[in-house]
């Protein structure tokens, strides 16, 4: 029988809403567009289709240049500041959408949010490999980017960077990580806690695209639960999650497990 998605909605108050860092908010409601009823490839279609619709909708894009382009195959984006900044920095940006959605359209609004924040150029990218070796082609450093994702896109950057670690290279300046689920085990105690007050995700959900995406594996493996990965040496990371969220202890036990491994971490909660 066929895994069925379920997305739990609850009406928040402006007061609980208005706390929540506006990175946060934006993440929560491209988490619920569009959500599929199954895993079909029609109603995951239908979803990327919302998430797409919702970003050009509610991009922030005001003083920002949009630029797509092809890269290697895969479509992919620059966000940046129209007025001059200087920096030779860039963020890497890994879009969320649980292994299984998610596209540029779903990626701009955290996309110019970043911008907005940090000054910085962002590269979105519909992925299969992180394009890390064109952004050195373009002249940025290892330590000059800023490696970002949220939900599954933190689950592929924490994996991105242990694998250039374990290949020698050298590893991103920074990471920055929003809701990022890093324990495919599903071993944490906010997936029972928090699985009636989580306004998008359920564990039926999580366990279908955990199914898609690596069925009959590990799920131990540091590839797909970056959690049990040696962060020893890794760079200065920023965790957001929210309290409320089933994704809280993925965050909370990476935080934990950063510290013990001497990395400077920060987990911000809302």
């Amino acid at each position: 029988m066929e895994p069925k998605l379920r997305i739990i909605r609850k009406k928040k108050s402006e007061a609980e809403n208005a706390h929540l860092d506006p990175l946060m908010r934006a993440l929560k409601a491209l988490h619920s567009a569009g959500a599929p009823e199954s895993m079909t490839a029609e109603e995951l279609e239908r979803q990327r289709r919302s998430q797409e619709v919702l970003g050009k909708l509610t991009a922030p894009m005001t003083g920002m240049d949009y630029e797509e382009f092809a890269l290697s195959g895969m479509s992919a984006a620059w966000t940046r500041l129209k007025a001059p900044h200087g920096s030779r920095h860039a963020i890497l940006y890994c879009h969320g959408g649980g292994y299984t959605s998610g596209n540029l359209g779903y990626s701009r609004v955290l996309s110019s949010k970043l911008a907005h924040a940090t000054g910085y150029d962002v590269l979105s990218f519909e992925y299969r490999l992180a394009p890390e070796d064109y952004l050195m082609l373009q002249g940025y450093g290892a330590r000059d980017i800023v490696l970002a994702g949220d939900s599954a896109g933190g689950n592929l950057a924490l994996v991105l960077c242990n694998r250039l670690k374990t290949a020698g290279r050298k590893l991103p300046g920074a990471l920055i990580l929003m809701s990022p689920w890093t324990d495919m085990t599903m071993s944490g105690q906010s997936y029972t806690e928090r699985a009636e007050i989580d306004p998008m995700l359920t564990p039926e959900y999580i366990e279908a695209v955990r199914l898609a995406y690596a069925a009959g594996r590990d799920y131990r493996s540091s590839d797909l639960s970056p959690l049990f990965a040696d962060f020893t040496g890794f760079p200065p990371t920023l965790i957001q999650v929210g309290d409320h969220e089933i994704l809280y202890s993925d965050s909370e036990q990476l935080y934990q497990a950063m510290k013990r491994a001497n990395v400077p971490c920060r987990l911000q909660v809302s």
